[in-house]
């Protein structure tokens, strides 16, 4: 069993290839989830839903969000309607929203709520939210806290970072579910996901790095020198007093990682990493990396 700990697009490449390379049954992902947003009173869970759609086989995987073959005609419509919807979201998508947002409001737990939705899906991995407890990523910038959606979607990650914070009503939990799905697992896998909004969040919630402290751990870098691989890592890293390269990513993980991956290309040296190429960009690549590291799972 290995447990993977995800968010964004990069991690969810990774496990493109895994299910190609394991028992699909042996595949736990512990997903973050403090990017949700409600939107037309809707529920979106964007990083559960990507992982969600990959392991159904309906992602869309030229953008990485959504679902493959869409339509828009829903969002097309309330604009006319003069409702703004700053992110673009599709029918069926859609549905899935709706579907999330009243079960939640119904009382289940996101927990709960992501099993329906992935068992309705026919998902065999073990998919989990990281937390039950509602957290939001907001970044402080000139015009005021604003939603980390806002700061990336409507603004394009085009605004000056002041500060990325973490908000909740209260202190986020780990559910039993992800603490049990680490007990279970022989290995747990940090993907190449953006460290500050996509996993740092995971590791924040209460009763994780514990979990972590009894497993073996490998984290794989998103960087390539001082450059992500996509998204806006470098700033948040920048702004979170981290160096925006592996070496900075690996100073994020305080102390947790076992075993350090980075890109065959990156000119930062990182002591004792494994370098391998981590640019999966394509299918074939996915699995190549995903091969490499279950190797290093099997010989830890």
């Amino acid at each position: 069993m290995i447990t993977f700990l995800s968010g964004g697009t990069g991690t969810p490449k990774l496990l493109r290839g895994m299910q190609k390379v394991m028992d699909r049954h042996e595949i736990s992902v512990v997903v973050n989830t403090a990017e949700d947003i409600w939107i037309s009173g809707n529920h979106i869970s964007p990083d559960i839903d990507t992982v969600m759609y990959l392991f159904s086989g309906i992602l869309n995987t030229d953008s990485w969000w959504g679902l493959r073959d869409d339509t828009f005609t829903t969002h097309e419509e309330i604009e006319k309607l003069g409702i703004e919807e700053f992110i673009t979201i599709g029918d069926r998508d859609r549905a899935v929203h709706i579907a999330r947002g009243k079960m939640l409001r119904e009382g289940m737990r996101l927990t709960n709520a992501t099993k329906n939705l992935c068992d309705r899906f026919g998902v065999r991995e073990n998919v989990l939210p990281m937390t039950d407890t509602e957290v939001t990523t907001r970044i402080k910038t000139d015009i005021g806290l604003i939603h980390y959606q806002d700061y990336w979607i409507r603004a394009r990650g085009n605004l000056e970072i002041q500060e990325v914070m973490r908000c909740s009503a209260e202190p986020p939990q780990t559910t039993e579910e992800v603490l049990q799905a680490i007990e279970a697992s022989d290995v747990v896998v940090i993907g190449p996901s953006n460290p500050i909004t996509s996993i740092t969040p995971i590791l924040e919630c209460g009763g994780l790095k514990k979990a972590l402290a009894g497993r073996y751990v490998i984290a794989i870098s998103p960087f390539v020198g001082n450059a992500p691989v996509s998204g806006p890592a470098a700033a948040l890293m920048k702004a979170s007093g981290f160096e925006a390269t592996s070496k900075g990513t690996l100073d994020c993980y305080g102390g947790l990682v076992d075993l350090f991956v980075h890109d065959i290309r990156d000119p930062v040296d990182v002591c004792d990493a494994v370098r391998l190429d981590t640019l999966m960009t394509n299918e074939a690549k996915s699995i190549e990396l995903a091969g490499e590291i279950l190797h290093l799972a099997e010989v830890r």
